[in-house]
């Protein structure tokens, strides 16, 4: 046995216990913590003993309980996540905590959410990671997550229906207008602004005004007014 043995139960343990929480009376799943429990207690006595026995198993003993890796901001790294206790291909963003007791500020890569993290919740990307960065592991959504991505893609299908729906009464309008003015043609009724005629044209009669088309009738003669002439002879009470 050795220690990734023994981060695959603490793995496996962690996500039986999430499990707990929605449905701790699951007898299957307690018995599962059990197991798992047991498992790892046999796995860290197997490991201290060996520990005891050679300085290699002493040094890597050592090596667990004390980080053997230097992060710094910029780090790209295997971080576990907290909404299901599994390892996913991160970025460090910045370091805080004390130089005995790190926090790590992370970004899991292709989100765009930051998460804290302590220095047993991170470690070195696998020896043949750049092998799999064609097709690389993503965390499942939260359920918050997966609720949001929906509002917003309900959102956005109604824009597109109350667009189409403000073309679609936008060309019917047209339609009706265009059948109007043509039914208004047939009839002989000439509608300034249709078929290229202007109100603004200027008629062929000289005596035609601008801007009154299709009266069908001619000019208002226009009649001089004259001053009057007050008569001395003129008696208003006659």
């Amino acid at each position: 046995m050795d220690t990734t043995e023994l981060e695959t139960y603490q793995v496996q343990l962690s996500q039986v216990e999430l499990a707990l929480q929605s449905d701790p009376e699951n007898s299957e799943l307690l018995a599962l913590r059990s197991e798992l429990q047991e498992l790892i207690s046999l796995t860290q006595q197997s490991l201290a003993q060996a520990a005891s026995s050679s300085r290699a198993d002493s040094v890597r003993k050592t090596a667990n309980s004390t980080p053997s890796h230097t992060w710094t901001a910029g780090s790209d790294c295997l971080a576990k996540y907290s909404g299901d206790g599994s390892w996913y291909p991160a970025r460090i963003t910045s370091v805080g905590g004390s130089a005995e007791n790190p926090v790590y500020s992370i970004m899991f890569k292709g989100y765009n959410t930051t998460e804290l993290i302590k220095g047993s919740e991170i470690k070195p990307l696998p020896p043949n990671h750049q092998e799999k960065a064609s097709a690389p592991s993503k965390r499942k959504l939260t359920k918050a997550e997966d609720e949001e991505r929906d509002r917003k893609k309900k959102r956005n299908e109604k824009k597109l229906e109350v667009k189409a729906a403000k073309a679609k009464e936008q060309l019917a309008k047209q339609a009706t207008w265009q059948k109007f003015a043509k039914k208004s043609e047939k009839k002989g009724v000439h509608i300034a602004g249709v078929a290229g005629t202007s109100i603004f044209k200027t008629p062929d009669n000289p005596l035609g005004r601008v801007g009154v088309t299709g009266s069908g009738k001619g000019m208002t003669e226009v009649v001089m007014r004259g001053k009057h002439k007050f008569a001395p002879t003129d008696d208003p009470n006659a």
